[in-house]
């Protein structure tokens, strides 16, 4: 398993903004992470890939703890946050080169050529990224995220504020990766949860209230979208 999230929890001052969560996730598996604003996705997101740390629980990344191995779960770890952090004056494989540099990599320029290859970002190679559409901006983020060769993926939000060209671009290539890598996706999107994800884990209120593959959770509400479903599970935790 890549990730393994055991109970949970992260409190800021007196609110509790994920409680006692539990869930895994395997190679080879797009899992949708989903749930409303404030549900606490990425509190949860922001603790598996080490920049906040949680109160109690445990999670791990690759097999590594990520309290007790930070440094190694960062290398096993592309992560793409909801708010692209792109340097917009640099050009792509300058940028591209910047990451590769903070990871050490030998092969260098060989895998800078491979990851635009890979991302689809040939023609666009020798551009500033303040000269760049919104969707390759954010195959560039997917391109750092990727350049180290990491096992497991977190994808927050990746196609936000997309037109539908880039969508059906974005979407592929995570579908692509989905095969062999490990992916956390965000979205609040339900069909392209319902198109993408191999599992659904929704939190609501900081509780998870689904972790079920989509074929069972479709199984379980007959004749219902993912959208109906997550609707359904979302409603007000009764306190």
């Amino acid at each position: 398993m890549s990730i393994v999230v055991t109970n949970l929890t992260k409190v800021y001052e007196q609110q509790k903004a994920i409680d006692n969560i539990s869930f895994t996730a395997h190679q080879g598996e797009i899992l949708g992470f989903l749930g409303p604003n404030g549900a606490g996705k990425s509190t949860t997101m922001k603790i598996l890939s080490c920049f906040i740390p949680q109160t109690s629980g445990t999670a791990e990344v690759a097999g590594f703890d990520v309290v007790k191995n930070p440094m190694e779960v960062r290398r096993q770890l592309g992560y793409l946050p909801e708010h692209n952090p792109l340097y917009l004056e640099m050009y792509v494989k300058e940028s591209l080169g910047f990451i590769a540099d903070l990871h050490k990599l030998q092969n260098k320029k060989q895998r800078i050529e491979e990851i635009i290859a890979l991302t689809g970002l040939e023609q666009e190679q020798h551009k500033k990224l303040n000269a760049l559409s919104k969707g390759f901006r954010q195959r560039v983020g997917i391109a750092q995220s990727l350049i180290h060769d990491p096992q497991v993926l977190i994808l927050d939000e990746p196609t936000s504020g997309l037109d539908p060209a880039q969508l059906v671009g974005i979407r592929a290539l995570i579908r692509e990766l989905g095969k062999t890598k490990t992916i956390i996706f965000s979205t609040h999107i339900m069909q392209e949860a319902e198109q993408l994800c191999d599992r659904a884990v929704i939190i609501n209120q900081g509780h998870l209230v689904c972790d079920e593959t989509l074929p069972d959770l479709m199984k379980k509400y007959p004749q219902h979208t993912l959208e109906e479903i997550f609707l359904k599970l979302i409603q007000p935790i009764q306190k």
